[in-house]
């Protein structure tokens, strides 16, 4: 309950939620704060997929 409560989840928002959806803003929530090293380029997955990425 302390991390719902640190979400700012009430009980009426609980009970229509699936324990699943609970952990994956928890998740989310903490990845809000991590700084990755790589950027994608634009268009870098449409090449990647056809082909153009190593």
């Amino acid at each position: 309950m302390l991390r719902c409560a640190e979400l700012g989840l009430s009980d009426e928002a609980l009970s229509g939620m699936s324990c699943g959806m609970v952990y994956d803003m928890l998740i989310e929530q903490g990845n809000d704060h991590e700084t990755y090293a790589i950027k994608g380029k634009p268009g870098g997955l449409r090449a990647f997929f056809t082909g153009g990425g190593n």
